[in-house]
């Protein structure tokens, strides 16, 4: 989930602790100009995170649905002479 430079977002200050590694590696990325500041690089870290979490979130969801129940629920919408479609 990647926020448009153009959108008009507000930010907030927060204070966090890190792993000394992992600064190192983000500061290392912002010498680079991977990324413009340390701010930026951990606030694209934590959005990708975020989306991710929410994609799993919904995979879980997902496989717990049982493919013939779907298909029997879905058919009672289906006009009868149509056929559902092989998987």
């Amino acid at each position: 989930m990647r926020i448009c430079d153009t959108e008009r977002v507000s930010t907030v200050r927060v204070a966090i602790s890190i792993d000394e590694r992992l600064l190192r590696e983000v500061d290392r990325l912002v010498r680079a100009r991977v990324y413009p500041s340390r701010s930026k690089a951990i606030q694209d870290s934590v959005a990708d995170k975020l989306a991710r979490l929410k994609k799993t979130r919904l995979l879980d969801e997902s496989r717990k649905l049982k493919p013939k129940d779907e298909q029997a629920d879905a058919e009672e919408w289906l006009p009868s002479e149509e056929e559902w479609p092989a998987f």
